[in-house]
């Protein structure tokens, strides 16, 4: 069984933000599946048996994913083989992604959190384009992360969501 776990903050207010493209993702397998609270992982938990993948939503905040990931390989015994981090990524533009093993961004806080908990980097990284600045208007990435996308901008993500199942699945 894999492991999906999208990164992003619990709470009403940043549901559309950048920084939780991970969560948005795994809101695309919801037509099948409802997420409960695991109160033993820290995190809400769906199963998705027609692609035996088990679907999390940490529900620390980003920069204190580790934990949840943590205790949600230990309590589902899997490895970190079957590990697989969705996340956003300021490095990549808004409409692509990479999917990779041991390899991630410059700075993700989230990120960082797993690495460091679970002493490795070898887990698979969905990381999930999201900028979409101007350059002539470059606000900061801590800040930029906790913006909302536009509609149209949901547009392209829906469509990235679609390629990178039809990748994993």
């Amino acid at each position: 069984m894999k492991l999906f776990v999208g990164l992003g903050n619990p709470g009403k207010e940043y549901v559309k933000n950048r920084h939780n493209v991970g969560f948005m993702f795994l809101d695309t397998f919801s037509t099948f599946e409802t997420f409960n609270t695991n109160k033993h992982t820290y995190s809400l938990v769906a199963k998705d048996l027609i692609h035996d993948v088990l679907l999390a939503k940490p529900n620390t905040f980003m920069n204190s994913s580790g934990k949840a990931v943590k205790a949600l390989l230990a309590y589902y015994k899997l490895n970190t083989s079957d590990l697989y981090i969705i996340h956003d990524d300021l490095d990549i533009r808004l409409g692509e992604y990479k999917i990779q093993k041991g390899v991630g961004p410059k700075i993700h806080n989230g990120v960082n959190s797993i690495e460091e908990t679970l002493n490795t980097k070898d887990f698979f990284r969905i990381r999930i384009g999201v900028d979409n600045r101007l350059p002539e208007n470059r606000i900061p990435g801590e800040r930029y992360v906790l913006t909302d996308f536009e509609p149209f901008e949901m547009d392209q993500l829906h469509a990235v969501f679609e390629r990178i199942k039809a990748e994993l699945l």
